[in-house]
């Protein structure tokens, strides 16, 4: 099939700040590589200024830009919205969306509650019904090495998965007079690091063992109380150079988060999510023991997974480094020859290749709004239990 023979998808984004930017680099991309299953349009872009979005819609290659979302919804040359703001608006726009017919994806977590996240999961099914399709924008799922750990799981090389180890840490936050962004607001974004950093934690432990969280103990920790209010419409709410005045706000969200529980297999679980740990930028860790064997995967070398195969005779056993750039692995293909590595925007790249590929295929994509619900449910556990002095809490 030829190019011009292929759907044609027009696409509007809804946040053009972080996320914003990381979104529209994928949109420029993903009919690039590989097989492209459509011609997606980059039509429109919306934010809550019309000339910050403008500026920001010719920077990242939007067709228009808008300072009202709902426009969006109205127009027949738009068959997607990306939603790319802040926790506590992800519901208002993608019900609105999906029951106007539009394909959602919406960045995590799904919600800024697991109230709003049900009924929007509930949207979503409503919407199915009529061919519309949602996913959650979970990225680290497209991690080729992480990929090919859920194949080791699933085909049995670690034999029955006994403990699990993840770990993500940062230190954006480390400066105490960093602003009170959104981020550090509990009525905006729902929780901290637990949320922020710990719903990727959540959602990849999920994904390699294959077992939801059924039950956890945690507890929370807000080291810096108070922070320097944001001047409006300053920052990204990620730079450490944002404008700040000299009042001060509570802050109402954790800086750090370590909660135990256990999967649907009876699988232990630890976690640990904090963005106070100095000198430390995005390092996600993960740890995955069975019966037969191990996997372990660190995104700072995301290229690679250490994999120890309990069949190996006693002389030569101990971990192996693979890299994962074989054509074999998984996306890899689509890409360079063996050895040339991909990075942290490839994944997102592959995330809507998975959506687009579903979209075009007529199937629901993945990770659906419900597994955003069921990593939303398991963060509100987390926090009831830490304000439970870390009882156990049934997910």
């Amino acid at each position: 099939m030829s190019a011009k023979d292929l759907p044609e998808i027009g696409v509007g984004a809804v946040g053009h700040s972080f996320m914003g930017a990381v979104h529209s680099h994928a949109w420029r991309t993903v009919d690039h590589v590989g097989t492209p299953v459509a011609r997606t349009n980059m039509r429109a872009l919306a934010g809550r200024n019309k000339d910050r979005a403008q500026a920001a819609a010719e920077k990242l290659g939007w067709d228009e830009a808008t300072d009202d979302w709902r426009t969006l919804l109205e127009r027949p040359d738009i068959q997607v919205i990306d939603i790319l703001t802040p926790g506590d608006t992800h519901e208002e726009i993608a019900v609105a969306a999906l029951e106007a017919g539009k394909h959602v994806i919406c960045e995590k977590p799904l919600a800024a509650s697991a109230a709003a996240a049900e009924r929007m999961a509930v949207a979503a099914e409503n919407a199915r019904a009529h061919g519309v399709a949602s996913m959650v924008g979970f990225n680290y799922r497209h991690v080729p090495a992480l990929g090919l750990a859920r194949q080791l799981v699933a085909t049995g090389r670690l034999g029955t998965v006994r403990q699990v180890r993840a770990v993500y840490l940062q230190d954006f936050i480390v400066d105490e007079d960093f602003p009170l962004v959104w981020r550090l607001q509990r009525d905006r974004a729902g929780a901290g690091a637990l949320g922020d950093i710990g719903s990727h934690l959540i959602d990849a432990a999920q994904f390699v063992t294959g077992q939801f969280l059924t039950r956890v103990s945690g507890t929370t920790e807000t080291f810096v109380k108070q922070r320097p209010v944001q001047v409006e419409g300053t920052g990204a709410g990620l730079s450490a150079g944002a404008s700040a005045s000299e009042q001060l706000g509570d802050v109402t969200v954790d800086d750090a988060a370590v909660f135990v529980g256990f999967g649907s297999e009876g699988t232990l679980m630890s976690f640990e999510a904090t963005r106070m740990a100095t000198g430390r930028k995005n390092a996600m860790r993960i740890e995955v023991n069975g019966s037969q064997g191990s996997v372990a995967f660190d995104l700072e070398s995301m290229n690679e997974l250490w994999f120890y195969d309990g069949d190996d005779p006693t002389p030569e056993n101990g971990f192996r480094r693979i890299l994962v750039t074989e054509p074999e692995h998984p996306r890899v293909s689509n890409w360079w020859p063996a050895g040339h590595g991909l990075g942290y925007d490839h994944t997102f790249v592959h995330e809507l290749q998975d959506f687009l590929e579903a979209v075009t295929a007529g199937r629901a994509p993945q990770p659906s709004f419900n597994d955003g619900l069921q990593v939303q449910r398991v963060l509100e556990a987390v926090q009831l239990s830490a304000d439970q002095e870390g009882r156990y809490v049934a997910v």
